[in-house]
């Protein structure tokens, strides 16, 4: 055995400390169900996702579109065709290159996957070209303004094709991309652990390993945020800003987001086969007051799928009011039993509690069912529920909040809504090309589908963010997505 002298022993130590490996926990508030672009529907899937897979576009804090793997695009043929320049030199974890065949697998895939919940984002395309090792063409059936914003989320995204061949439908368990951290292991319901990628193009991270942990239970998210067992959280409860806000071991972003939180109705069964019930309980719900009690003022009641502030906000749809005389002229004196499915937490308990006291006021009887929300996910996608708490983190361009939710068998139409008017007015919104046009036939259809009532929109959340304070780097974007490639642990 070697020994060392002692003051060569103290420097060895001294010099293992200063390289000791970060590790970044992120607590997040439900399990991530599907980490596949393709297959993905859930915020906390992107969440991860965002770290494992390269986009070919990105957003910055201004939700402008800036390059990632296109380094550059053209748009031509009157909106119909989309020209990338891709970035070279970049390989997937697995060592193959990511080129355009590449990109174009990934973007065929997206549209071709069964199950893909990306087909609606990229219904417009209609070829994907690949015209040398770095340029891809995208050809449009139809101009499509929407494109850019959809590529900078999981319709973006670009998967390795050797793994997810080989893979095949256990690609989500086990995802290979090109991105600043690579996917390491998970345990379902416990954790999901990405290792830095040292050899990303863009820099290594300055942090080594990141774990997400599911913490449904928002006092629970906070309380290992104190403890040090985790260094951010997202969201925060709303009742817990002002305390960490004044905890200078602590840091809280608060910022503006893109998406809306509310009730679906199954309208493919009874009871809300029946337009006039779903009216029935979307007036007995008095925004202000959830606002107030549940969020502390820390959400904006809505009145429709764009928050203010994002480019198709409009005045003229205004905030639904309680009305219960309504609610029970829409009864028709009949009773009303039905059951809310909803995921655990602090929070989502309340408000089911709150919408329960609220519908009782017209003589609504609503049974709670709390499910994990991997579970919710898949009872929707199935509509095996009457009513459903869910909502949507929002997209940089309207039609993300808005086409696949409302069109005949779109992708996140969770009500199984149709409606042949409503359809015509939102592909009629996707070949505008003049925000002010879009507004417009956005509020004609807007119209009809809140008096349809397959959804009703409850409030706008915020972006809310715990952090220790050593932690840095981490940028405000709207979509509420936490980018870690330049985070640091001073």
């Amino acid at each position: 055995m070697t020994r060392l002298p002692v003051s060569a022993a103290l420097l060895t130590l001294a010099l293992l400390g200063t390289a000791r490996a970060q590790t970044v926990t992120v607590g997040l508030d439900a399990d991530p169900p599907r980490l596949d672009p393709a297959l993905s529907t859930a915020l906390v899937d992107r969440q991860v996702m965002n770290q494992i897979f390269d986009k070919l576009v990105d957003l910055d804090e201004k939700l402008k579109i800036v390059p990632r793997i296109a380094t550059s695009w053209k748009i031509t043929n009157g909106g119909l065709t989309y020209t990338f320049k891709i970035r070279t030199g970049v390989k997937f974890h697995d060592g193959t290159p990511l080129d355009a065949a590449a990109v174009k697998y990934s973007l065929d895939r997206n549209l071709t996957l069964e199950g893909s919940a990306r087909k609606g984002e990229l219904k417009s395309v209609k070829e994907v070209k690949v015209l040398d090792p770095t340029t891809v063409q995208v050809t449009l059936s139809q101009p499509y303004g929407p494109l850019l914003a959809v590529l900078t989320d999981r319709a973006g995204m670009i998967v390795s094709p050797t793994a997810a061949r080989k893979a095949g439908a256990d690609f989500l368990n086990d995802p290979i991309g090109s991105g600043p951290f690579t996917f390491e292991s998970r345990k379902r319901q416990d954790n999901v652990t990405l290792t830095a990628n040292k050899t990303y193009w863009g820099g290594a991270p300055k942090i080594d390993k990141l774990v997400y942990r599911p913490f449904p239970d928002g006092d629970v998210r906070y309380a290992n945020l104190l403890s040090g067992a985790v260094q951010a959280i997202t969201p925060i409860d709303p009742k817990d800003i002002s305390r960490l806000s004044a905890n200078t071991k602590f840091k809280v972003l608060n910022y503006a987001g893109l998406g809306f939180q509310g009730i679906w109705f199954n309208t493919t069964r009874a009871p809300f086969n029946n337009k006039a019930l779903r009216q029935a309980v979307a007036a007995t719900i008095d925004r202000a007051a959830i606002a107030k009690a549940i969020f502390y003022d820390t959400v904006d009641p809505a009145a429709g799928p764009f928050p203010p502030g994002t480019p198709a906000y409009s005045s003229a749809i205004k905030v639904a009011q309680p009305n219960i005389p309504l609610a029970k002229s829409r009864l028709g004196g009949k009773p009303l039993t039905f059951t809310l499915l909803t995921s655990p937490g602090s929070v989502t308990t309340q408000l089911a509690q709150l919408y329960q006291a609220m519908f009782a006021q017209a003589g609504i009887n609503a049974k709670i069912e709390l499910v994990e929300f991997g579970t919710l996910l898949d009872r929707a996608d199935k509509r095996n529920y009457d009513a459903l708490m869910l909502g949507w983190s929002g997209r940089p361009d309207p039609d993300g909040n808005i086409y696949d939710f409302f069109t005949t068998g779109g992708t996140n139409n969770q009500a199984g809504y149709s409606n042949p008017a409503v359809d015509a007015l939102l592909a009629k919104a996707r070949a505008q090309n003049a925000m002010s046009a879009r507004v417009a036939t956005y509020n004609v259809a807007l119209g009809t589908i809140l008096s349809d009532s397959p959804y009703t929109f409850v409030y706008f959340q915020k972006n809310l963010v715990g952090t220790t304070a050593n932690l840095t780097g981490l940028r405000p974007i709207p979509d509420g997505i936490l980018r870690f490639a330049d985070v640091d642990l001073k």
